[in-house]
């Protein structure tokens, strides 16, 4: 399977939407412990670093060297270069494991067995995804003509994973309800442009010599926009498959 984020890693970084405080202090208030969490797939450390608040340690894996060379540093924290089918943990070792935005590149049943392998008893395990991001209403239409209609021929086949919030997913565990949480940013124009080019579709549609796509959208945003610095409100649904072990 292609890994997209092999390259791009200081403007994923840069660009992609930070998760709210909400999210870790609520997976730390339902691990077992605080002694041990890690973030599988964990691109640049966006939740990771939020981990480090509740947990006596956080390891942050990722199979992307560029993406791990662009990980936020901090107390309690540290990263490996780690593909999710193989986690370098101990056996029940670990409270807490999560994987952002990432679930759906996995080998599922290979990441469940090493799952079960390094959690401890009642260890959490929670897939996150956030979903198809709002605009403000006068941008919000052009933005999802453009989503699913214009781009969205060129999203690997993965991308529906996230867009139904992992609700088709196997999930062989102990599930339970997590409550409604949101990202929210505000953003000008160059920042929400530079997060599409974070896009897996927007590297395809490149690659197919139809960069024209993205080139239409932008010219109709600015548009739509104004003022390319004034900031637009952008939401995304955070969605949660968690359970216990």
């Amino acid at each position: 399977m292609r890994n997209w984020f092999e390259q791009g890693g200081s403007d994923y970084a840069r660009f992609r939407p930070e998760y709210p405080a909400q999210l870790a202090a609520y997976l730390a208030s339902v691990a077992p412990d605080a002694g041990l969490a890690v973030d599988v797939g964990c691109g640049n450390g966006q939740l990771t670093q939020l981990l480090a608040a509740h947990f006596g340690q956080v390891v942050g894996l990722d199979p992307s060297a560029d993406q791990i060379a662009n990980a936020t540093t901090g107390d309690h924290l540290s990263y490996q270069c780690a593909p999710a089918e193989r986690l370098p943990l101990a056996d029940h070792s670990v409270g807490l494991i999560t994987a952002a935005q990432a679930a759906h590149w996995f080998d599922l049943p290979a990441f469940y067995s090493e799952v079960r392998r390094v959690g401890a008893p009642r260890a959490v395990l929670a897939l996150i995804s956030y979903g198809v991001l709002d605009l403000d209403a006068a941008l919000n239409e052009r933005f999802q003509r453009f989503y699913w209609q214009e781009i969205g021929p060129y999203w690997p086949p993965e991308r529906k994973l996230v867009d139904s919030g992992y609700a088709t997913l196997d999930f062989p565990f102990e599930e339970f309800q997590a409550p409604p949480m949101h990202i929210r940013v505000a953003w000008r124009q160059p920042e929400f442009l530079g997060y599409l080019q974070t896009w897996s579709a927007v590297r395809s549609a490149r690659e197919a010599g139809r960069e024209d796509i993205v080139t239409r959208f932008a010219d109709d945003l600015a548009v739509l926009w104004g003022d390319e610095q004034t900031p637009r409100s952008v939401t995304w649904p955070i969605n949660m498959r968690i359970g216990r072990l």
